[in-house]
């Protein structure tokens, strides 16, 4: 089972940023999950929401910002409880040049979001595919992403990269007739190894069913060591926490 630090672990350290993937790296985990976006000079940048009030001392949506803004804003500035350092907005070079052979990555492309309009960054997974070779870091990542159909252009660039669904009640009617054949059949034509799933969607008689058809399975966000036993006992493939530390011991 990997054990997934989630944006670098957001409850110990501010999310996807160096600080949160450098904690990481002195806790029991497999690999790291972040999000990547991409800045309105084409820059790949680390960061999970559509717009920066959330996280940053900034305002605006990353679709209208450009690098060296994003880059002068404190990504620590509303961490609970206060951080003691300022810590940028890292680009997906940064975190993968202090990841590599050291752990893997799981690597979520995010859609750009502004008023209510989902859209895709330009050549984002161009983008995403050409860091992770000239890193040369082809076997130690994992592409994933709400957006499935990228999916199929991240394999049509580079093959040997693996890819998976994420998968929420968002994008998966459980209760449909069929629903995990059809899951299953998705993820067929889309070409992907992983299922990532929120947990609460998951139950040990869907595992079987994925198991049974070479795919693997990863549950999200697991935040108290009960539920992370109790999953571990079932034989999930990958656990992704905001709370990396509770891995110690299980």
């Amino acid at each position: 089972m990997q054990r997934v630090a989630h944006r670098g672990g957001a409850c110990l350290a501010p999310e996807n940023t160096l600080a949160a993937f450098r904690t990481a790296l002195t806790l029991p985990v497999d690999a790291i999950e972040l999000d990547v976006q991409m800045s309105h000079d084409n820059h790949l940048i680390v960061f999970h929401d559509a717009t920066v009030e959330r996280l940053t001392d900034g305002q605006g949506n990353i679709l209208d910002l450009d690098f060296a803004y994003l880059r002068s804003l404190n990504a620590a500035a509303h961490f609970p409880g206060g951080w003691p350092t300022c810590e940028h907005v890292p680009t997906l070079r940064e975190v993968l040049a202090i990841a590599k052979g050291r752990i893997k990555v799981y690597i979520e492309i995010k859609e750009s979001k502004k008023d209510g309009a989902y859209g895709r960054y330009p050549h984002i997974a161009e983008a995403v595919v050409r860091e992770v070779r000239v890193l040369r870091m082809l076997q130690e990542v994992l592409v994933i992403s709400f957006d499935w159909d990228i999916l199929l252009l991240v394999r049509a660039l580079e093959p040997a990269l693996q890819t998976g669904i994420v998968v929420s009640s968002e994008t998966w009617d459980m209760h449909t007739e069929n629903a995990l054949a059809m899951l299953v059949k998705r993820a067929r034509m889309l070409g992907v190894s992983w299922i990532n799933m929120d947990y609460k969607l998951f139950t040990p008689t869907m595992w079987d069913g994925l198991y049974q058809q070479g795919l693997r399975l990863g549950l999200w966000t697991i935040n108290t060591r009960e539920e992370m036993q109790s999953l571990a006992s079932v034989g999930i493939d990958s656990l992704t926490t905001d709370r990396p530390d509770l891995f110690a011991g299980l």
